[in-house]
């Protein structure tokens, strides 16, 4: 697969009569640490995060201002996540632009992703990206998570930028096996989070639930995870 694919400069499609020019957007350079979080995987990620340049703010899937962080806030900040999986089969709720699921899936070859994902456009995007970059390990499923029905129970589940943990934990803890976990991204309120969620905590049977800060001296900006055991 090409590795020269980078998107260049680009500029909004239009603007206000008698404006002035808008400034070129540019793609955040590739940090170095892209080679040391995908090693193998790294043109399959550099093909993934040129697709989601070109294509992500036509269809509504990032912001016009991510491309110049792109790389550190989106792609790296799901792809530090990747040692917390385990190999099985590992469930990503609203996958949307595939932050983090089709990261973690380039990220870790070795664990089948289910990318579950109630919005007909966004489940087109997921599906031609697992095609155009030969993804064997993930299967696309158009639902929402409470009305997904799967064939087994997940090893564990992810989601990132869906809700607070205590309207999550519905979601996502009935996917989950006995003994299976949550690895949820959540920003620096996580640790209010559960504080706020202990209802549902108990209502699910969640335990060691816990806040992991990883990347720190590596990325920019840390990222949090709230990691839970299902009984």
């Amino acid at each position: 697969m090409s590795e020269s694919a980078t998107p260049g400069p680009r500029v909004p499609e239009s603007r206000t009569p008698g404006t002035a020019e808008p400034e070129l957007v540019e793609l955040e350079k590739e940090p170095a640490e892209a080679a040391k979080l995908f090693g193998a995987q790294l043109a399959l990620i550099r093909a993934f995060t040129g697709n989601l340049a070109d294509q992500g703010e036509i269809l509504g899937l990032i912001g016009p201002l991510e491309l110049p962080r792109l790389w550190s806030r989106h792609i790296l900040n799901c792809a530090i996540v990747a040692p917390l999986l385990r190999p099985g089969v590992v469930g990503d709720v609203g996958s949307g632009s595939g932050l983090p699921g089709l990261v973690l899936a380039i990220a870790r070859p070795d664990v089948n992703f289910v990318l579950i994902e109630p919005m007909e456009r966004r489940v087109a995007w997921l599906n031609d990206q697992v095609a155009v970059l030969g993804l064997k390990n993930v299967t696309v499923v158009r639902a929402r998570a409470e009305e997904a029905r799967l064939k087994h129970p997940l090893d564990q589940v992810t989601a990132r930028a869906v809700s607070a943990f205590g309207k999550l934990i519905p979601l996502t803890a009935p996917l989950v096996r006995s003994g299976g976990e949550l690895i949820l991204m959540k920003g620096e309120g996580a640790q209010r989070e559960i504080e706020a969620a202990a209802k549902a905590i108990r209502k699910y049977g969640l335990r060691d639930v816990e806040v992991i800060t990883l990347g720190a001296g590596v990325l920019p900006e840390v990222t949090r995870v709230i990691r839970a055991t299902v009984d």
